[in-house]
C-alpha cells in the first residue's frame, strides 16, 4: 500500500517521522512497518528505509517480510555476501516463500550469473499465483544474456497476464527491433490492438515499425490513431511530425511539432525540427529564430549549433558561421563535427593556418575521411610545410593504401624536396593506381613538369 496525502493512510508514516524527531520509540505493527519501508524505497530514501527496517526487526524479529526488505536493501548496496547469508537462513524457515527465490535471483543477477538466476525464477513461478512480475524478471535476465527470442517470449507472457503492461510491451518491441523482425512486430501489435483498440502505446509503436519498413502513409495512420487514443501523447505528435517532414509536408509537420510545445515543456528536438522545416520552406528568419531557441533550450545539443553554423555557411556569411562554431567549440572541445566545420569555414575565409589546425583536430578526434587528410595536406603545402604535408599523407596511406590522390601528392612533395627516388616510387604508384589523376602534379606542382624524367614517366604510362 502506498501512502496518500489525500487520506488517513499516511498516519503511520507521520507518526514514524515524528518519532524520529523526538527519539521517543513508538510501537507499529509489522504491516505498518512494511508500508513505511515500501514508501521510502519507492521514494529512493534508503537511509530512512534502513532505519524503519532496523526498528521494525527490533519490534518484530520473526517477520519474514521485514527480513526480506533488509535483504533487498543489502542487495541494492551490493552487500551480496551478507544478503545471501540472511537469505539462506530465511530459506531454512520458509522454503516455499516465492520472495526468497526472487531475491536469490536478484543476487545471482548482480553476480552476472544470469542463467542460474533464470532457473531460480522459474522455480519461483511454481510457487507464485501472481506470475506477471516473475515473467518480467525472467525476460530481463534473458536480455542480459542477449537471448532476445527467449526474452521476447517472457515479455509476451507478461502481456498475456496484463494487456495494459506497457513496460512489457516496450520490451517486446525492443526485442523485435533488435532481431530486425519488423513484419512480425507489426503482426504482434495488431494482435494487441485487436484486444485493446485504444492502446496509444501500441499505435505509436506500430507507426514506428511502419516507418522502419518505409510505409510512411501507414505510419501516419497509426500515429493518427495514437493521437485519437490520447490527444496529449507527445511522442505520437513528434513521430507524426517526422513522417510529415519526410513527406515534405513541412507546414503540417510544424503544426505537430508546435503541438508538443503546448502539451509539455519545450524540447530541443522539436525546436530544431521546426527550424529545419522553416528553412526548407525558405523562411530563413523563422528558421534561425528556432535554431537559436534550440541552443538556448539545450546548449549541449550539438545538432543545434551545427544547424546555426550551416545556416550561415549556406548564406555565405562565414564570419557569423565562425562566431557560432567557436561558441560551440568552447562548450565541447571534443566534438569532431564542430572542428570539421571550423576548418571548412576558416578555409573559406582564407585563414589557412586556422583551417589546418581545425583539420588536424578533426583527425586527432578520429575523423579519418579521405577528404580530411587531403585537404589538410594541401593546406600544409600552401603554407610551405612540406615535411608536415608528407607526414600527413604517409599517415593517410595507412588508411587508404595505394590511393592515387595521395600517391601523386607524395610524389610531388618528395620531388620538391629533392628526394627523387621516393618521388619516382610514389609517382609510379599513382600512375599504376589511376593514370587519370596525374593532373594533380600539374595542378599542385606545375614547376615539376619542366623536369624531363617526370614527363617521360607520365608519358610512358599513357
Amino acid at each position: 500500500m502506498e501512502f496518500s496525502q489525500d487520506d488517513n493512510n499516511n498516519l503511520p508514516l507521520t507518526k514514524f517521522e515524528s518519532m524520529l524527531k523526538t527519539n521517543h520509540v513508538l510501537f507499529f505493527d509489522s504491516e505498518e512497518f512494511e508500508n513505511i519501508i515500501h514508501h521510502y524505497l519507492n521514494q529512493g530514501k534508503i537511509a530512512l528505509a534502513k532505519k524503519a527496517i532496523k526498528l521494525g526487526l527490533q519490534q518484530h524479529p520473526s517477520s519474514s517480510n521485514l527480513k526480506l526488505f533488509r535483504i533487498e536493501v543489502l542487495v541494492f548496496e551490493n552487500e551480496l555476501d551478507e544478503a545471501d547469508k540472511l537469505l539462506n537462513q530465511l530459506y531454512m524457515l520458509e522454503p516455499r516463500n516465492e520472495e526468497i527465490y526472487i531475491q536469490k535471483a536478484n543476487i545471482l543477477s548482480k553476480q552476472d550469473n544470469h542463467k542460474k538466476a533464470i532457473d531460480v525464477l522459474k522455480h519461483a513461478l511454481e510457487l507464485s499465483e501472481d506470475v506477471a512480475d516473475i515473467y518480467s524478471l525472467i525476460g530481463m535476465e534473458y536480455l542480459f544474456l542477449d537471448e532476445f527470442e527467449n526474452a521476447k517470449t517472457y515479455f509476451m507472457k507478461c502481456l498475456e497476464q496484463d494487456i495494459y503492461d506497457y513496460s512489457a510491451l516496450y520490451n517486446v518491441i525492443y526485442c523485435f527491433d533488435f532481431l530486425e523482425q519488423h513484419e512480425a512486430a507489426v503482426e504482434y501489435l495488431n494482435v494487441i490492438l485487436n484486444q485493446n483498440p485504444y492502446c496509444e502505446v501500441a499505435w505509436h509503436q506500430l507507426g514506428k515499425q511502419y516507418v522502419t519498413l518505409g510505409m510512411l502513409n501507414k505510419a501516419l495512420t497509426a500515429f493518427d490513431f495514437a493521437v485519437i487514443s490520447d490527444d496529449s501523447f507527445v511522442g505520437a505528435y513528434l513521430e507524426r511530425g517526422k513522417v510529415l517532414e519526410a513527406q515534405k509536408k513541412y507546414d503540417e509537420a510544424i503544426e505537430n511539432y508546435k503541438t508538443t510545445l503546448q502539451l509539455d515543456d519545450p524540447t530541443s528536438f522539436a525546436l530544431l525540427r521546426i527550424g529545419s522545416c522553416f528553412e526548407k520552406l525558405g523562411n530563413r528568419e523563422l528558421a534561425i529564430q528556432y535554431f537559436y531557441k534550440t541552443v538556448k533550450e539545450d546548449p549541449l545539443l550539438d545538432k543545434g549549433w551545427i544547424a546555426i553554423t550551416k545556416f550561415y555557411k549556406k548564406q555565405k556569411n562565414f564570419q557569423k558561421a565562425l562566431y557560432y562554431i567557436n561558441k560551440a567549440i568552447n562548450i565541447d572541445t571534443e566534438n569532431v563535427t564542430y572542428w570539421k566545420l571550423y576548418a571548412q569555414i576558416n578555409q573559406r575565409l582564407s585563414l589557412f593556418e586556422e583551417a589546418e589546425h581545425g583539420y588536424k583536430k578533426t583527425l586527432e578526434l578520429g575523423n579519418f575521411e579521405l577528404d580530411t587528410w587531403i585537404t589538410r595536406g594541401d593546406l600544409l603545402l600552401k603554407l610551405g610545410e612540406a615535411e608536415a604535408a608528407i607526414l600527413n599523407f604517409e599517415q593517410a596511406l595507412d588508411f587508404y593504401p595505394e590511393n592515387a590522390e595521395i600517391e601523386y601528392r607524395l610524389a610531388g612533395l618528395f620531388f620538391s624536396i629533392h628526394e627523387k627516388a621516393k618521388g619516382v616510387f610514389h609517382l609510379k604508384n599513382g600512375l599504376k593506381s589511376n593514370f587519370d589523376y596525374n593532373f594533380i602534379i600539374e595542378e599542385l606542382f606545375p614547376d615539376l613538369l619542366s623536369k624531363n624524367y617526370i614527363k617521360s614517366l607520365i608519358n610512358s604510362k599513357s
